[in-house]
């Protein structure tokens, strides 16, 4: 953020107005003071929300934690395979049947076909 209202204000000359924040008025802070002070609130205001993003990410990491410890499942709820899954995984590892084959007539896609072929026990 610092980097881009370097670039806009210095670089490109371009004038910057907050409305909600008079600090931040790049148009009236021409003088060497002005300038100084909007700066430190630049500064100040990219800390503050820098930190904000850390706690909100930290505080989002412990509540999932918590819910994975009690159990509970993120994502959509897995489907259960067909009952002829099995016998078409054999197919496919003996060669007779392509993966692609099993896999639409087990109606998956092919990459999840493939992936309960290695994850299902």
């Amino acid at each position: 953020m610092l980097h881009q209202w370097y670039l806009l204000t210095k670089k490109k000359e371009v004038y910057i107005v907050v409305l909600d924040m008079p600090l931040l008025d790049t148009k009236r802070g021409g003088d060497l003071m002005g300038t100084f002070i909007l700066d430190i609130v630049l500064q100040i205001l990219s800390f503050v929300a820098q930190n904000e993003r850390e706690n909100i990410r930290c505080r989002q990491a412990q509540g999932i934690a918590a819910a994975k410890a009690r159990g509970v499942r993120f994502g959509r709820p897995e489907k259960p395979v067909p009952p002829e899954f099995e016998d078409l995984k054999e197919k496919v590892k003996k060669g007779e049947i392509t993966c692609a084959a099993a896999a639409r007539l087990c109606h998956m896609p092919r990459t999840t076909f493939r992936w309960k072929c290695m994850h299902k026990p």
